[in-house]
């Protein structure tokens, strides 16, 4: 999709990277670190400055206590650590059951570890996209060995709730499975919601392997500093097939990092508040362009059903999607994109897009605007 906003001019709302990067004193840290030579290998595990620090967010923030020698590594963003922790503890025979849509690198980091990939499709409600139990249920089996959870929740905006996170317990609890949760968005919540990570639940600490990054909490993402905490046995198994993949990175970027987790909650905030704005500009831009939208608690996106626009030569979300940047000079992605294809949830989700806000002010009202005179036409 960026490509075809490339090629056409079109306002880019596809991709979610931001347009601004993160702060300037954490990346003259990175500066000060690479003249005071921090450019050779650091440790496998991370270096113990930034694990500290991970370890104290994670006391600070949860009230959840984490060895940082132990049971803290540090990734190459989240996708190396979720990759490395299933490739650790599933193959063939096993499955892995996510949420529906997901992120397009699990269906791959499944894929490569033999395992199959089951599904919960979570469903589009009037308070936004939601999970059932009697879809978990389903999704459940004697074979399920990890259930991979995202919240805040992309594509959709969902951030889980008390009861829709007990389900998961529950289940994990019956099925003796591993829980991996991916919590890149952790702070970026909007409204009130807040994000509950499931290892502070009952009995869930010793099975849940929580995965975050530095990416979308400080507008790094290109740094791809990432990190996965949970008990000692867990986290060692991760580090075994990690070292044989990126074995280590981000030296000067590492000290920043921990600098960051330690001092930089203002900015963490700052960004939240600027996000909620740029949220609400782009949802009644939709809106006024005739685009029904779902609830967007947290992350980068707003999902909008394009149903009032499809044609017979855009039948559908994808069509649609593809369609867009020529002729409205805008960019999004399909929601099935984020699906298994034929499955429930890709039918169900077959007529909406997703468009992101985490972009500059500017770009959002070019945005609305051409979607404006699109959709007056």
């Amino acid at each position: 999709m960026t490509a075809l906003a490339t090629a056409a001019g079109a306002a880019n709302l596809g991709q979610g990277f931001p347009d601004t990067d993160g702060p300037l004193w954490v990346r003259e840290i990175a500066r000060a670190a690479i003249l005071d030579g921090a450019n050779q290998y650091p440790p496998g595990r991370g270096i113990p400055e930034l694990r500290s620090a991970i370890a104290a967010h994670q006391l600070r923030h949860y009230g959840i206590t984490v060895d940082p020698e132990s049971e803290v590594m540090v990734s190459a963003g989240a996708t190396e650590a979720l990759t490395a922790t299933l490739l650790a503890f599933v193959g063939p025979g096993d499955e892995v059951v996510t949420l529906e849509p997901f992120y397009d690198s699990y269906a791959a980091a499944i894929a490569m570890s033999g395992a199959e990939h089951r599904t919960v499709p979570l469903r589009a409600t009037a308070d936004g996209f939601r999970l059932v139990e009697a879809d978990l249920r389903a999704a459940m089996s004697a074979r399920t060995r990890i259930l991979l959870i995202n919240s805040p929740h992309n594509p959709t905006g969902t951030v889980l709730r008390p009861d829709e996170l007990r389900m998961i317990a529950d289940a994990a609890q019956a099925s003796d499975a591993i829980v991996v949760t991916d919590e890149v968005y952790e702070h970026l919540t909007f409204d009130g919601a807040v994000h509950t990570p499931l290892a502070t639940l009952p009995g869930m600490a010793e099975r849940t392997i929580s995965i975050s990054s530095a990416g979308k909490t400080f507008s790094l993402t290109g740094w791809k500093i990432g990190w996965a905490t949970g008990p000692a046995d867990l986290i060692s198994h991760v580090l075994t097939v990690k070292q044989f993949l990126t074995y280590s990175g981000g030296a000067p970027l590492q000290p920043a990092i921990a600098r960051a987790l330690s001092d930089g909650d203002a900015d963490i905030r700052e960004l939240r508040d600027s996000l909620a704005e740029r949220r609400d500009v782009l949802v009644a831009g939709l809106h006024t362009a005739g685009f029904p939208t779902s609830q967007t608690e947290g992350t980068y996106f707003v999902c909008a059903d394009a149903k009032p626009f499809l044609t017979d030569a855009t039948p559908d979300g994808d069509a649609f999607a593809r369609a867009l940047p020529e002729l409205a000079g805008v960019a999004c992605v399909p929601l099935s994109a984020f699906c298994a294809p034929g499955s429930e949830a890709a039918r169900s989700v077959a007529s909406w897009v997703r468009f992101t806000f985490v972009k500059d002010r500017s770009v959002l009202d070019t945005a609305i605007d051409r979607l404006r005179a699109f959709a007056a036409e």
